[in-house]
């Protein structure tokens, strides 16, 4: 750029160039040139110059953070077999069915010899659970006036209540009730049915 600028200028001082004339053109042509070529190479220079990109931010060391562990919540203490019983409604009592019923022949009141092993289960289940009271309800098949139902199921109940009794079991937590046929076990009308029906049912009424 210096070398074109010098150029000039002894073209000026040799041949005495006056601001006249073409020689003055030429010479300004030349000084234009010089400073385009200049301005390009700083433009050029410029854009060579990298910024040295930002250090790396930082990062700082996280303390370590201990875990505690929750404590485990306390257990319930379990219940005995005493509390989950008495924890039942009479519903649900009943619907576990603890005390079975027996069955009679046919316009009998004596308890037979498969039901005795019945009631003595059932006297068992009753001397464990001592609290509860119970209702023996007496049935009857459909045959007969509804009177005399009445007066055999009532019987029926009787007999069961008595054989309890003479288990061991307190006649004070056992009430009695006849049906008579009024509530069958099943709707059939022949021997299988009324053989159903013929029966001492218990029903728990209190704990």
């Amino acid at each position: 750029m210096f070398d074109c600028i010098k150029e000039a200028q002894g073209s000026i001082k040799q041949e005495g160039i006056s601001f006249k004339g073409g020689h003055m053109k030429k010479v300004l042509i030349l000084s234009l040139a010089c400073v385009l070529v200049f301005g390009f190479m700083l433009s050029c220079a410029k854009k060579v110059e990298k910024t040295p990109p930002p250090p790396p931010p930082q990062v700082k060391e996280q303390p370590q953070v201990e875990k505690v562990e929750e404590p485990a919540p306390p257990k319930e203490p379990e219940l005995t077999e005493e509390e989950i019983f008495m924890r039942k409604s009479l519903e649900e009592i009943n619907q576990e069915v603890p005390l079975q019923m027996i069955h009679f022949d046919f316009d009998r009141y004596f308890i037979r010899d498969d039901a005795k092993s019945v009631l003595e289960t059932n006297s068992s289940w009753l001397k464990k659970w001592d609290s509860v009271q119970v209702l023996i309800e007496g049935h009857c098949d459909e045959r007969g006036t509804e009177e005399y139902n009445l007066a055999l199921g009532e019987k029926r109940a009787k007999s069961t209540f008595d054989y309890l009794v003479s288990l061991g079991v307190s006649p004070d937590r056992i009430k009695t009730i006849s049906y008579g046929k009024s509530q069958s076990l099943d709707p059939g009308h022949n021997e299988m049915a009324w053989a159903k029906n013929r029966r001492a049912q218990f029903t728990i009424i209190a704990k």
